[in-house]
């Protein structure tokens, strides 16, 4: 089997001979912050302690369907054009009508020789009215997938393989034990093919179900306390934020509940890692198997006066965990060049010597993993966010649609508002200080220029947009802020309203 060789600029010929391919395993929970793994005993025993930890990884858009579909295709929002979680900017209708489906790292594997299969969430709701209950994407031999009450974990209907099955409310139907028996059935066949499985639980997005057995955990848990926790001074951020008041008390215990029911939610989660390790291991797979762990976005709780939710710019929302183990990964490592959602497919298309489509705006993961920095390397990571067309305004001003660019050492964000912000990481780790009207104006051109290259990226051009380095800039004097807590190992141009066909600036 010939192995493509990746590089700074995209995919160079095939050249190396590979013997034996191996298993990859994908793991995507949802809702899931950069947050503490130690809480979770299998998670962080069989992947953390024994893979190498991504200290800046970061998703380009932080709403489940867009982000979801930068991973299977290993596009930007721009450029896929699944805007929003719902029809008809987003949304599965969105990805399926836009024929996207024909090529995603599903079909990539599959025609590279492998087993493919995707069990758990897909795109938010999927099927829609785009497809009937029973249909199954191209790309995938092995599919289970809920069509209806998928956040409830219980009451759901899956689309096992076409066929639907009914479950109920007993503790045996809990979705993410019945997702954790079939990817250790999954995983133990005895196919001579190597396997790729996509496993994609509910967990903790809300409401955080959880199984029975877990009820009585983390009682005394409450939401960390972070430094923009509540977050005192506003007065520089952009309206959307500055409308937000202070907690109330009881606005604190919802938040704390939620966080002691999204940890419980997450144990099942670490259960179903658990029990595949251990299939893994007697079937003799395990050591010819890469695990990868992340999320598809973060989640606030409480954090610049969000109680709870995503979609920000923030890192709360836009920073994810991303874990691997595998063959010749090194045990307790931390790597902490950055790395998008849109790298992971390429990196799973190097693992296994599958082709690669020219429309494909990431970098494979490989070299770092294997200790090496090409260069030139990632730099930044474009943000992009929509808002519905068909969105009706709730009580409080939502966060507007956005533009923006994350560094390891700034923050910038244009706002459709014509507002920015612009945060300096090596001061303000948590984002309190929004300097974009203490900057001089040909600073905020600066970032603006470089944003307007990448947001208007394609293909290859992406790979050549992320690794500038971000403008140099003197920040206005000190300030002080509190260490923040690390719990994760160790005027320019502002586009007008969305256009789902053009998807640029003006």
């Amino acid at each position: 089997m010939l192995l493509s060789v990746f590089t700074a600029s995209g995919v160079a010929p095939a050249v190396a001979q590979v013997t034996e391919r191996p298993n990859i395993v994908f793991i995507l929970v949802d809702d899931l912050e950069a947050g503490d793994l130690q809480k979770f005993p299998n998670i962080w025993s069989q992947i953390v302690l024994k893979g190498t930890s991504f200290e800046q990884f970061f998703v380009s858009n932080s709403w489940c369907c867009p982000s979801r579909s930068s991973i299977l295709r290993s596009q930007y929002v721009h450029s896929h054009g699944v805007l929003t979680n719902t029809a008809p900017e987003g949304g599965f209708t969105k990805f399926h009508y836009s024929d996207l489906e024909r090529s995603t790292i599903g079909t990539w594997m599959k025609s590279a020789g492998y087993r493919t299969g995707l069990m758990g969430k897909y795109l938010n709701h999927y099927p829609g009215g785009a497809a009937e209950l029973t249909y199954v994407p191209p790309g995938w031999d092995d599919w289970a997938v809920p069509v209806r009450r998928l956040y409830e974990e219980y009451g759901y209907t899956l689309n096992e393989n076409g066929l639907l099955t009914e479950h109920g409310y007993t503790s045996e139907d809990y979705l993410e034990d019945v997702l954790s028996q079939k990817a250790d059935a999954f995983v133990s066949q005895g196919s001579a093919e190597p396997f790729f499985l996509y496993l994609a639980p509910i967990s903790p997005h809300n409401p955080a179900n959880y199984a029975p057995r877990h009820a009585d955990d983390f009682a005394g848990a409450t939401a960390p306390r972070t430094p923009s926790f509540d977050q005192p001074d506003v007065r520089n951020e952009p309206r959307w934020l500055k409308s937000r008041e202070r907690f109330t008390p009881q606005t604190v215990e919802k938040i704390d509940e939620r966080y002691r029911r999204r940890l419980r939610a997450m144990l099942g989660v670490d259960d179903m890692v658990g029990s595949l390790m251990e299939t893994l291991r007697a079937a003799g797979k395990l050591e010819n198997t890469y695990i990868f762990f992340s999320s598809d976005n973060g989640f606030h709780l409480g954090q610049h006066r969000l109680a709870q939710g995503k979609t920000t710019p923030f890192d709360e929302s836009i920073k994810v965990p991303l874990v691997v183990r595998g063959p010749g990964v090194r045990p307790r490592g931390v790597i902490s060049e950055m790395g998008a959602n849109v790298d992971l497919a390429p990196t799973f298309a190097q693992l296994g010597g599958a082709q690669l489509p020219s429309f494909v705006e990431g970098r494979s993961l490989l070299p770092l993993l294997r200790g090496q920095t090409p260069s030139p390397w990632r730099q930044n990571v474009l943000l992009e966010f929509y808002r519905p067309t068909s969105e009706r305004s709730g009580r409080q001003t939502p966060v507007p649609a956005y533009q923006g660019m994350r560094t390891s050492q700034n923050t910038f964000v244009r706002y459709s508002t014509g507002e920015y912000q612009l945060y300096d990481l090596t001061r303000d780790p948590s984002q309190l200080h929004n300097l974009a009207a203490k900057v001089p104006p040909a600073v905020i051109a600066q970032f603006d220029q470089q944003l307007d290259t990448l947001a208007a990226c394609s293909g290859a051009t992406c790979r050549s947009a992320d690794s500038v380095r971000p403008p140099p800039f003197v920040a206005p004097p000190p300030f002080i802020e509190p260490p923040p807590s690390l719990p994760f190992p160790g005027p320019g141009s502002v586009f007008g309203p969305i256009s789902v066909s053009g998807l640029r600036p003006p």
